[in-house]
């Protein structure tokens, strides 16, 4: 999947196709709180390639009790004493729920091994770990789908800009994120390393062409509501995502 710049969406047109879906979401929802299903949509990506404000369209019109949003901050202490995937198992969802994961323990194949947080003996355990976990996971009956968002390098290093330059988005810089655009290729080394080892036939990852926001966040979704077999679905709207937008994760390395 190259990442080309998709032409843009028209404002109206994007809210018109942005509605539709979220309707569809509302009927996902109301199908996974009736048959008890527990949902995970697990969000990775380079930073500033809009995994939050995706996170932001999935869940709008959701009841929120139902659907959390799981974003951790750094370990504690105690954290770094358990096992790895602990923290994280311990916010899967129960039945009725979907959960939202803005990165995840997958930060141990991305941000950790880059900036030196983990050691390489961690970072190969996670690696040879993380497919038994989520076969585990999938075995038990959870629904995963494990979403890469990619950005180019020009493109991420604007946006990285803009949030320097705007008040109102300056928290969303971190000395992680002042380190991104230096380290492009270091995180694409990384992100090669992780699909190879983790995309898997149980818990496969799919690669979403983030260069235009709005058009990812609207093929994303298509992606969800596609592939789930949930009531009321409208053929017309819950489509096939665009292959050029949305793709099995090898078309990324590619």
């Amino acid at each position: 999947m190259a990442l080309t710049r998709p032409a843009k969406l028209d404002g109206d047109e994007y809210d018109e196709q942005l509605y539709a879906l979220q309707l569809e979401l509302v009927k996902l929802q109301q199908w996974v709180i009736g048959g008890g299903e527990r949902l995970v949509v697990l969000l990775e990506g380079r930073d500033a390639a809009g995994k939050g404000g995706t996170i932001e369209r999935f869940r709008a019109h959701l009841a929120p009790r139902q659907a959390r949003v799981v974003a951790l901050p750094k370990p504690s202490d105690a954290e770094r004493g358990q096992w790895y995937f602990q923290r994280y198992l311990a916010h899967l969802p129960t039945a009725g729920e979907i959960v939202f994961f803005d990165r995840s323990w997958y930060n141990r194949a991305g941000v950790e091994p880059v900036m030196g947080f983990c050691t390489e003996e961690q970072h190969r355990l996670f690696l040879r770990q993380a497919p038994e976990v989520e076969q585990a996971l999938v075995e038990d009956g959870i629904r995963l789908f494990k979403l890469f968002l990619d950005v180019d390098r020009d493109l991420q290093a604007e946006r990285l800009q803009e949030r320097r330059d705007d008040p109102l988005k300056s928290w969303k810089i971190s000395p992680v994120d002042e380190a991104a655009g230096d380290r492009y290729d270091d995180y694409s080394a990384a992100r090669d390393s992780m699909l190879a080892a983790t995309d898997t036939d149980w818990a496969p990852w799919t690669g979403v062409n983030a260069n235009r926001q709005k058009v990812a966040r609207l093929h994303a979704i298509r992606h969800v509501l596609h592939a789930l077999p949930y009531d009321g679905k409208d053929p017309e709207v819950a489509v096939a995502p665009d292959p050029a937008i949305v793709a099995p994760a090898g078309a990324l390395l590619r």
